[in-house]
């Protein structure tokens, strides 16, 4: 096809075509994102099934005006096509780039920051709400996937939003299910009907004229309105929980059909109150890879479009030996389960739910009910691993400390991406969970070097009767299975120096080594030492307070191992070197810490400066 998205001036140009120029477009825009995505990787599977349903949108409702808000926002890359963001794709995700998700900065189009999942209906609730106490016109639209819709928050936002009566369009994006064309077409007819101004017109007509009649009018009517009640609900069984929420049900659709998704988006954008669209989608439309294969291609790196396979070559990653080290476990203890939030494949579980699917729970997008639904497996007898993200843990902070470590209970938490994780962006960096964590109660937490480290380390956490946060970095790590030492539970030296020593925090070590070759060349004399236990803080390596130290890791400043290791050490001078207290873009690792001083160069000049002032 030689039409490309570089001829059209959008969104101006959208309101003007026909379903067939719609149609055309759709394609181009798949070509175009297999195309850029394939270049700069990306969260392919979702933007491909979402190309329709974000060209309907766009054609009835006039953005910005019009608030469109994505949840989780990693399939907003067709949105941002279509809102004149094209050219931005060659960056996509790259330091100084356009970023993958959402963001109000880049565009007045992005009316809400995402990037994690089930805000977007409590979003637009308040949006919504605003604009009522404002009088302003326009609509209000939350655009949620069904996995998004097992977070209990979407279910506290359509309760609140359903019996506040206030208009807002919440567009259930399914792509979890089949749709029956018989059950589309009958849909689609109860739609027209339910909304159209003729039904709702005769509906209150009989309804005035029964009520004047008096008490024997009133019966009639509510036993007609029963009637329909029983026959809607038992031709449209989907509908009648977000019916009895207070929406206005319209589905289920097929997501792909132009026609019939501008037409029920018409339907929604004239009804009174909630309305709830129901559309059912396929992950990875248009592209047979990603279609066989959605949850390969959710978020890839760069691959080879033709073949689909990946450019980046296999290593064994933290999260692969998490996933060895606990089907492990669970072969010599029967009393170890794995809980994971809708992340089984990439936290590493996917053995062991394959091993031990009885003791493998995957609770959905759903991180504060996995964190207590934990807390009552190890009330009973259980030893629970919890594997979350670092920046979704944070999302159940009052379970940890309320469900888990007041109680003190065994449950170990197998912290995945902690630190920096590069092209995702503030949304998903883990930078939180030493400062979060390090003021709890009962709760060790540990920070492992190596791959070696963190297998010792799980194994080490089934011994400790309480709770146990085990915090690793996103990628590749050294690996040995035969040389596996057990954990010791201390923070161990790895070099002596004259001058100053360097504490260095998990994958922060690699960089301290790197720092002590390079003041070497400066004439200055380091040790190191790896801290693999912050909580409780283990200071037994420590040497005379007099001796400078330089703290290292790869978590916020503000509450983290420096601001511990300064108040409990009594040493005199201490260097604290982190992210700082800003929220850190998107990039890769190496620009990242390069611009915030986290690399070797940085701290060698941070360090020299020091020592040319006390001189």
């Amino acid at each position: 096809m030689n039409i490309k998205l570089s001829q059209y001036s959008f969104p101006d140009d959208l309101k003007q075509m026909d379903i067939d120029d719609m149609k055309i477009l759709s394609e181009v825009i798949r070509d175009f994102l297999i195309d850029k995505v394939s270049r700069t990787g990306g969260h392919l599977a979702s933007n491909l099934g979402v190309v329709e349903l974000t060209i309907a949108l766009h054609k009835v409702f006039d953005s910005p005006k019009d608030k469109i808000i994505w949840d989780v926002g990693h399939q907003s890359y067709v949105h941002k096509i279509l809102t004149g963001r094209a050219e931005g794709f060659d960056t996509l995700r790259q330091f100084g780039g356009m970023s993958g998700f959402p963001k109000a900065r880049e565009s007045e189009h992005d009316v809400f920051d995402t990037g994690h999942s089930s805000t977007s209906i409590s979003a637009a609730a308040g949006m919504a709400a605003a604009r009522d106490i404002k009088g302003e016109k326009g609509e209000v639209i939350a655009v949620i996937g069904d996995g998004s819709l097992t977070g209990g928050m979407a279910y506290e936002a359509l309760n609140n939003l359903g019996a506040s009566k206030s208009k807002a369009i919440v567009i259930l994006n399914d792509n979890g299910m089949s749709i029956s064309k018989n059950i589309g077409g009958v849909s689609q007819h109860l739609n027209s009907l339910r909304v159209s101004d003729r039904y709702i017109k005769a509906k209150s007509d009989i309804k005035n004229r029964l009520q004047n009649i008096g008490k024997l009018g009133n019966t009639i009517y509510e036993g007609l309105d029963s009637a329909k009640e029983k026959v809607k609900y038992a031709i449209m069984p989907r509908g009648v929980i977000f019916e009895e929420l207070g929406f206005t049900y319209l589905g289920p659709i097929d997501g792909h059909n132009l026609e019939a998704v501008i037409e029920v988006l018409e339907q929604a954008k004239h009804a009174k109150g909630p309305v709830l669209v129901h559309l059912i989608t396929k992950k990875g439309k248009g592209y047979e890879d990603a279609e066989n294969n959605p949850s390969k291609f959710h978020g890839v790196s760069p691959f080879n479009p033709e073949t689909g396979r990946s450019e980046k070559k296999s290593v064994i990653s933290y999260s692969n030996v998490f996933g060895r080290t606990a089907v492990k476990l669970a072969e010599s203890d029967s009393s170890v389960v794995a809980i994971t939030a809708a992340m089984g494949e990439a936290t590493g579980l996917g053995e062991f739910s394959r091993r031990f699917p009885n003791r493998f729970f995957d609770v959905g997008i759903a991180e504060q009910h996995a964190v207590t639904f934990a807390a009552g497996l190890a009330k009973s007898g259980m030893r629970p691993i919890v594997a979350i993200y670092s920046s979704f843990l944070q999302r159940a902070y009052d379970q940890i400390i309320e469900d888990v470590c007041l109680q003190n209970l065994p449950v170990i938490f197998a912290i995945d991406r902690a630190g920096v994780v590069g092209a995702d962006g503030a949304t998903h960096h883990g930078v939180f969970d030493l400062s979060y964590l390090r003021s709890i109660p009962n709760l060790t937490v540990l920070t492992p070097t190596c791959g070696n480290e963190l297998a010792a380390m799980l194994e080490h956490a089934l011994t400790i009767n309480g709770p146990v946060a085990i915090r690793y970095p996103r990628g590749e790590c050294n690996f040995n299975e035969d040389s596996i030492e057990p954990y010791d539970d201390y923070n161990w030296r790895l070099s002596e120096g004259r001058d100053l020593d360097i504490w260095a925090c998990g994958r922060m070590v690699d960089t301290a080594v790197e720092v002590k070759n390079r003041l070497v060349l400066k004439d200055i004399d380091a040790g190191i030492v790896a801290v693999t236990k912050v909580k409780p803080l283990d200071l037994t390596e420590l040497g005379s307070s007099d001796m400078p130290v330089v703290t290292l890791e790869d978590n916020s400043l503000s509450g983290g191992f420096g601001e511990c290791f300064r108040s409990l050490s009594g040493v005199e001078k201490v260097i604290s070197i982190g992210w700082p207290d800003v929220f850190v873009e998107h990039g890769d690792i190496e620009s990242l810490e390069k611009k915030y001083g986290l690399d070797a160069e940085s701290v060698v000049e941070r360090i020299c400066e020091e020592f040319e002032r006390k001189a």
